[in-house]
């Protein structure tokens, strides 16, 4: 919880100041983009290593592994409540900057790492590092836009973050399962240094080539603690039901290698191409649909996204059935679709809660209300293997007709928030 002394009333979320234009404008746009690109491909090379990397470098066990990285994510669970106060202070540049030289850090340090202890403490600095960047780049990413001279939305630029980061996860992936085919300690170790040139590169480009010049932090002495924050109903609200539709987000990359092959009976390479071919639809339909929802409430973008992503839960259910029947055409046009409907949904979904948090969230403390939104993330990301796994082992439909249902009911929940939030908000 913040020390900063809170105001005895909670500041409205309907009178959310604007940030005067700033004297000299921002630079560094495509840089700060491209930053996030390249700190995405740092990523996607060492995830699909995890456990992998230790087993394979390494002669600790299995269990011990799983016990340390999860202790040392743990560790990172109040980075992001840190976070926001470090970027109303001192500004999210120099936030980002700092998470990507340790994250940079921790992927040499995981070179040289071969004891309980030393696996402990380089996972625990990734794990740190990877909660201030994503606690911090969107704030980053909004005062640039406030510091833009011409009028702008923030939710393009989110989109083209959005992706960047799922292009650069989807290239990385695809270069370290070329790299580590062979299987050699080499191999694993050149992937590892590899992601921490790359996060240096990006921490690097930042800061010398992105300036930031939005005028939020000299609109007045108040400042806004982490309890008045938790009085705002609506972003409460809007984070809470932003935990219903990142479920949705991350049980993909979750659930297909199990769905595809124990209710499909399919091959290996039947997830792989699923995955490299969201990350391409990503790259194509990115501009798109960015375009396409401009003229729309972002609340209305969120309820088509979550209808979208229901019909990508009621697909799979359908077909989940057909164990065995892969190569019959209905289920491959079924996983098609289901796949380009995920994709749709999640091009939409990105922006546009980011978007709305962003303008709910009064300016001086824009840092404290944008890393608290991540905690809908973090909130997701552990529930969705639980949920997933325990579903599908009682029934390979039933996660996805349990997932369908409560995307219906974001649905429902996004319809009612909207009549509380207003037009500035709605958008931008």
């Amino acid at each position: 919880m913040s020390t900063d002394p809170a105001p005895a009333t909670a500041p409205a979320p309907t009178a959310v100041p604007t940030a005067p234009a700033p004297s000299t404008p921002s630079r560094g746009g495509l840089v700060l983009i491209g930053a996030v690109a390249v700190a995405s491909v740092g990523n996607g090379l060492f995830l699909p290593l995890a456990l992998v990397y230790f087993l394979t470098l390494t002669d600790v066990p299995l269990a011990t592994l799983g016990v340390l990285l999860g202790a040392a994510s743990a560790v990172s669970l109040p980075i992001p409540a840190l976070t926001g106060m470090l970027v109303d202070r001192f500004s999210a540049r120099r936030v980002v900057i700092l998470s990507q030289l340790i994250l940079a850090a921790s992927y040499v340090a995981l070179v040289w790492v071969n004891e309980p202890i030393g696996i402990f403490v380089a996972s625990m600095l990734g794990s740190v590092g990877s909660r201030l960047y994503w606690s911090s780049i969107f704030t980053l990413i909004s005062d640039y836009v406030d510091g833009i001279v011409a009028a702008t939305r923030t939710d393009g630029w989110f989109a083209w973050a959005n992706i960047a980061r799922t292009v650069g996860i989807g290239v990385g992936g695809l270069i370290t399962g070329l790299v580590i085919a062979d299987g050699s300690d080499a191999a694993f170790r050149g992937v590892a240094m590899a992601a921490a040139a790359c996060f240096a590169a990006a921490g690097v480009a930042i800061a010398v080539a992105v300036r930031v010049t939005s005028s939020r932090h000299k609109q007045g002495e108040e400042r806004f603690g982490y309890r008045t924050l938790l009085r705002d109903a609506n972003f409460v609200a809007l984070t809470g039901l932003n935990v219903i539709f990142a479920l949705s987000t991350l049980t993909l990359a979750i659930a297909l290698p199990t769905f595809a092959r124990d209710a499909l009976g399919g091959p290996a390479w039947v997830t792989s191409t699923l995955l490299v071919g969201n990350a391409v639809l990503v790259l194509v339909l990115g501009g798109v649909i960015v375009r396409v929802v401009a003229p729309l409430r972002r609340t209305r973008v969120l309820v088509a996204a979550g209808c979208a992503w229901t019909l990508w839960c009621i697909g799979f259910a359908a077909i989940a059935p057909q164990e065995g029947m892969l190569s019959g055409p209905i289920v491959w046009v079924v996983l098609v679709a289901a796949t380009l409907l995920f994709t749709v949904a999640e091009l939409m979904h990105a922006p546009s809660s980011m978007a709305i948090a962003a303008a709910i969230a009064p300016p001086s403390a824009r840092g404290r209300y944008l890393a608290t939104f991540q905690y809908s993330w973090v909130i997701a990301e552990i529930i969705a293997p639980i949920l997933f796994a325990t579903l599908f082992a009682a029934d390979h439909a039933l996660p996805f007709v349990v997932l369908a249902a409560v995307n219906l009911v974001g649905v429902a929940a996004t319809l009612l928030l909207e009549r509380r939030l207003p037009a500035s908000v709605q958008h931008g």
